[in-house]
Order: structure tokens, then C-alpha cells, then sequence
């Protein structure tokens, strides 16, 4: 058995190898259905990973700004997905979550992405999404890793700086993304979304570097939520 202590000093003790979303569900269903992350010793961790010694665990949802960013972050792989079967031969780079949103650094190429794009990937994210698919975490060789982004630069570059042992994949559907982890439990979560712009970006800010593509999105897990977003993006602009 562990000791789980949660942020109200309360302990429960749980088997060892039990989730976090098992400890949610051992205090209520209610908020198993909102947990979407969790931190265990102040370590943001997925909610399916084996808890196996004592610790606190923080439970979070959607109105967390951590819950916020494994969100966010969550659906900026499901982006990257669809950015990859629209674009065949892009490089993908980094996809952060942000204040408002997230956003993916790609090297489209010879490619151009435009705003008539942009409902076409959106349609698209949400149709992968209603699918539920599971975010899981894998860990890789740093051989391993190399050898799979061979032919992409900026992963190579960004994978010759880990150490072997620490280096991890995501999976989701039929993508995986070299990620350090922090997801929702699946795609379903994401039931709304909107691509919000494209800019210019140096790879890792330097301008000596090639200039990347930034492609701006955000979701929710509610349509109305998102509405409500836009409507605000939009009173702004009008007091601008």
C-alpha cells in the first residue's frame, strides 16, 4: 500500500500502481468525469500513470491552468496530426501549450498554409477527436529516437540534448510525437476548436534560424466556451 496525501491534508491509502484517476474515482464519479491532469510530488503526470510510492497528488480539471495546458497541449498533437496528412513532408518542431490556446512551429517546406485552410483543419481535429483516442506514453532510446527523426533536424537537434533514459513518446490514433508528457485521457475531451492564425516564427527564437511557420489554435471542452472566447477576441478588437 501508498500513502496518497491530496491538497486538503487528507491521506488515503491505495494499492501501489494505482492512477490518479483511480484515486479520483475513490472520491466521486462526479470528479473522475472532470479530472483531465494530475501532478504527483509536484511532477505533472498523465492520470493513467502507476503511482508507486507515497506523495501528494493534485487532481486537475478543465478550470486549472494546469488542466488548461495538458488540454491545450493535448490538442496541439491532435493538430499536428492533421497538419501531417494535409501537408505530406512537413517538419514538425514544437507544440507548447500558451497563455490562450497553443500553437505548433512546423517547417511546411514548399507548402503554404492559408486561412482557407483553416476549417478544413479544425473539421478534421474534431472528427479524430470524437473518436477517443488515448494519450499514452512510451519511453525510447535516445538511438531509437534519433534513428525515427532522422530526416527531421529540429527533433534531431532537440533529442541530441536529452539523456538516454529520460526521452519519451506520445502516441494517439496512428501519430506520436517526442513529448515529455502531460496529456487529458483522450481525444474526446476536445469538443470544440479554432485555428486562430498563422505567423512567422524563428526556430527556438534565434533569427539566425530558418524561419518556421507558428500555427495558433485553441480548444474547449465545451462549444459554448469556445463561443464565448471568440465573442470576447472580438469585443476587443472593437475597442481597439
Amino acid at each position: 500500500m501508498i500513502k496518497v496525501t491530496l491538497p486538503d491534508g487528507s491521506v488515503k491509502e491505495m494499492a501501489q500502481g494505482v492512477s490518479p484517476m483511480d484515486v479520483a474515482k475513490s472520491i466521486s464519479e462526479g470528479l473522475a468525469r472532470n479530472v483531465i491532469s494530475a501532478s504527483y510530488n509536484g511532477t505533472t503526470i498523465e492520470t493513467t500513470t502507476e503511482l508507486t510510492t507515497d506523495g501528494t497528488l493534485i487532481l486537475y480539471t478543465f478550470n486549472d491552468a494546469a488542466g488548461k495546458k495538458a488540454f491545450w497541449h493535448s490538442t496541439s498533437h491532435v493538430m499536428a496530426q492533421v497538419l501531417e496528412e494535409m501537408f505530406p513532408g512537413i517538419k514538425l518542431t514544437l507544440g507548447p501549450a500558451i497563455d490562450n490556446g497553443f500553437y505548433y512551429d512546423v517547417d511546411f517546406g514548399d507548402l503554404k498554409i492559408t486561412d482557407a485552410d483553416f476549417k478544413q483543419i479544425e473539421d478534421r481535429i474534431l472528427a479524430i477527436s470524437r473518436e477517443k483516442h488515448e494519450f499514452k506514453m512510451r519511453s525510447v532510446s535516445k538511438a531509437e529516437a534519433l534513428e525515427v527523426y532522422k530526416d527531421n533536424e529540429y527533433k534531431t537537434e532537440l533529442i541530441s540534448n536529452l539523456e538516454d533514459g529520460t526521452i519519451t513518446f506520445c502516441d494517439h490514433a496512428n501519430f506520436f510525437d517526442l513529448c515529455r508528457g502531460g496529456h487529458i485521457p483522450n481525444t474526446g475531451i476536445i469538443k470544440a476548436m479554432k485555428i486562430l492564425s498563422v505567423a512567422g516564427a524563428y526556430w527556438r527564437g534565434d533569427e539566425k534560424n530558418k524561419q518556421l511557420t507558428r500555427v495558433y489554435g485553441i480548444s474547449f471542452p465545451k462549444q459554448k466556451d469556445l463561443t464565448e472566447y471568440l465573442e470576447l477576441l472580438e469585443e476587443a478588437k472593437r475597442r481597439d
